[in-house]
C-alpha cells in the first residue's frame, strides 16, 4: 500500500472504487479519530479525486470520510462495475474525437 500511495501524488486523477476508511485523510490529520494512525491511500494529493460508492454510508470503521467532502471530490453513486464501464465508454469516446 505505501508504494501505491507515493505514486498517488503524482496524478492528476484518482478513482477510489469501493473504498472508504483506507482513503481517509482523517487517519493523517485528526488525532481523535479512530483512524489515526492508519496507513492510507493519499487520494485527496492528486487534483481531481472521483469516489464510486453505492451511498455515503461511512465505512467499517464508522467514521464520515473528509475526503468526500473536498472540493475536488466527484461522488459517482451506483454499482461499481456499470459506472467504471460508463466511465471507459466516455473516455472512449473522447479520444476518439467528433464522429463524422
Amino acid at each position: 500500500m505505501f508504494a501505491a500511495a507515493v505514486v498517488v501524488g503524482l496524478r492528476h486523477v484518482a478513482l477510489v472504487v469501493g473504498a472508504d476508511d483506507v482513503t481517509n485523510p482523517a487517519a493523517r490529520t485528526r488525532p481523535d479519530s479512530p483512524t489515526y494512525g492508519m496507513p492510507i491511500l493519499d487520494v485527496a494529493s492528486a487534483r481531481t479525486v472521483m469516489v464510486v460508492k453505492r451511498a455515503m454510508s461511512a465505512g467499517f470503521a464508522g467514521v464520515e470520510n473528509e475526503l468526500y467532502h473536498l472540493g475536488k471530490t466527484l461522488m459517482l453513486f451506483g454499482d461499481a462495475k456499470d459506472v467504471a464501464g460508463g466511465l471507459a465508454r466516455e473516455l472512449e469516446d473522447a479520444l476518439r474525437g467528433p464522429r463524422v
